[in-house]
Formats: C-alpha cells, structure tokens, sequence
C-alpha cells in the first residue's frame, strides 16, 4: 500500500515538472523568464523547454496593438471655458522587458499621461481652436505622450479626442452667435444686391441718355446734311432754268414758277392751324402772270441776238 502511495506521489510530481519544464507561448505574446526571480530572457512564440524551480515564467506580456478608452474629464481652456473631454488610444509594446519591468501597471500610467497632456494642450488654447483644430490636439499629445512612453518599450500609435463638449449654456451662446453673423451676411449681401441694382440702372439711365443724344446728334446731322443737298438742288435747278432762259427756252421758267406756286399752295393748305381756307384763285390770272413773265424773257433774248448782230456785222463786211 505505501509503495502505491510513492508511486501515485512520483508520478505526480513528474507531471508537474513537465508542465514546468515545457512551455508554449501563443502567438502574438512574449513571456519574460526569470532566474530565482531575476530577469535572463524573453521568450518569443511556440515551444519553450525550462529548467524546473531554477527558471521560471515571469510576465506575459501582450505584443498585438492595443487600444485604450480615455475618460471624460473636464478641462479648463485658456479663456476660461469649461468643456468635457474624452479621446482613445492605440499602443503597442515593442520591448517586452521593459513594459515588465520599467512601470508599474501600465495601463494606468498611460492614462494618466494621456489626460494630462490633453488637459496642458488644450489649456493653452482658446474655446474657439479647441473646437476647431482638433488634429492639431492629436498631434501635440501624441508627440508627449510618445516621447514619454518610449522607455517603457512602448509604441504610441495614434491619440484621437472622441468629442469635446462645452457647456449647454455656451453651446446656445454660440448658436446665437452663429445665427446673428449669418444674418449679418445676409443683410451685407442684401444691401450689396440693392447697391449693384442701383448701380447697374444707373449705367443704363447714363447709357440711355448718351445713346438719345448720339441718335439727336445724328439725326441733326442728316437733316443738316438734307438742307445741304436740297438747297444744292435748289441752286442747280435755278442755274438750268438761268440757262434754258439764256438760251431761249421760255417755257422752262413758266415751269419754273409754276412748281413753285403750287407747292406755296400746298403748305398753306395743310397748316396745322388752319380748318378753312379760303383764297381768291383766278387761272387767268395766273397764266397772264406768266405770259408777262415770258415776255419778259423775249425781251432779253432779244437784247442779247441785237447785240451780238452788230458783232458780226463788220467781219463780214471784211
């Protein structure tokens, strides 16, 4: 029966000190060994073989990216408002033995690093670019916080502020803000529409006169221009009957003066100012006017063959 006993108690042991002896470290972990409690090595992935009770397993110590919540905290910005902060952390450890060995609870220290820093960037900010350059907030704490976690064999990725939240009565302060400086746009752009209106029908009205005096000018000029020519026609039209006299062609001048009578008729006739006409009119008259008329042209006619006979006269004498 005792050696039964010794057997079960010999078996048992050699179990044990196989578990002791054969380790596997799963992927993505490192484990840490230490020798009668003093740190020697880092053991990577897979099938590790340890002396029992001399060696043994130290920390396990996650190697993957990891990701830490930050909570929210109230944070005082340099214009003295008051808003609520809250962010996440990605890290990694690059350095098994000293994420082991340089800090106590690592996870802790993070936080309390990463909530400090945020606080000391955005407190040197006012309200105004805490809310509007939050990327700039990432990287000035991720900078930090990197530079500070570096000896405990660690590898702060990324640093993302989640929401930063002023106060409710702040929050409708800036809503009044906003909504007093869009209508302050909108009556800036108004005012500037109604000034532009103004400005285009004043062009028009300044376009529309110039182009009524260039038409008046114009139209002067024509009328100037149709004087000129008809009294041209006028001169010439004297200066044929003149010769068609001259000439002896008196039925020009009855033509003559008869065009003339008739169109001194007509614009009497039509005056504006005149319903009813009446004129004493005698066709007799008028064709003994112009017989006189062409009488007179006789006359002249033949001063001039009777001073040209006298002319002519002595050279055929000669």
């Amino acid at each position: 029966m005792g050696g039964t006993l010794l057997a079960l108690v010999l078996v048992f042991a050699g179990v044990v000190l196989l578990f002791k002896t054969v380790r596997m470290v799963p992927q993505g972990y490192q484990w840490t060994v230490e020798r009668f409690g003093r740190y020697t090595h880092t053991m990577d992935p897979g099938l590790h073989f340890l002396m029992p009770v001399i060696y043994g397993v130290g920390r396990k110590i996650n190697m993957m990216e990891q990701v830490l919540e930050v909570p929210s905290q109230d944070v005082i910005t340099k214009d003295n408002a008051v808003v609520k902060v809250d962010g996440i952390v990605f890290f990694q450890v690059q350095d098994a033995a000293k994420a082991a060995y340089e800090v106590a609870t690592l996870e802790i220290a993070i936080l309390n690093l990463v909530m400090t820093n945020i606080r000391t960037a955005i407190g040197s900010m006012d309200l105004d670019e805490s809310l509007s350059k939050r990327d700039e907030i990432n990287t000035k704490v991720l900078n930090a916080v990197d530079a500070a976690t570096h000896p405990w064999g660690l590898k702060v990725n990324r640093i993302e502020l989640k929401d930063i939240q002023p106060p409710r009565d702040l929050v409708d302060s800036m809503a009044r803000q906003m909504k007093a400086e869009r209508e302050k746009r909108a009556n800036i752009l108004e005012a500037e529409g109604f000034r532009q209106a103004a400005i285009l029908k004043a062009e028009g009205e300044k376009q529309s006169v110039i182009l009524e005096a260039e038409g008046e000018k114009e139209a002067a000029f024509r009328q100037a221009e149709a004087r000129e020519r008809l009294a041209q026609a006028e001169a010439k039209a004297t200066e044929v009957v003149s010769n068609a006299i001259a000439s002896g062609n008196v039925q020009a001048i009855n033509y003559f003066i008869a065009q003339k009578y008739i169109e001194a008729f007509k614009s009497l006739a039509e005056a504006p100012n005149q319903k009813f006409v009446m004129m004493p009119m005698e066709s007799a008259g008028i064709i003994g006017s112009l017989a006189g008329i062409g009488e007179l042209a006789k006359d002249a006619l033949a001063s001039q063959q009777a001073a040209r006979a006298p002319a002519a006269t002595p050279r055929s004498g000669g």
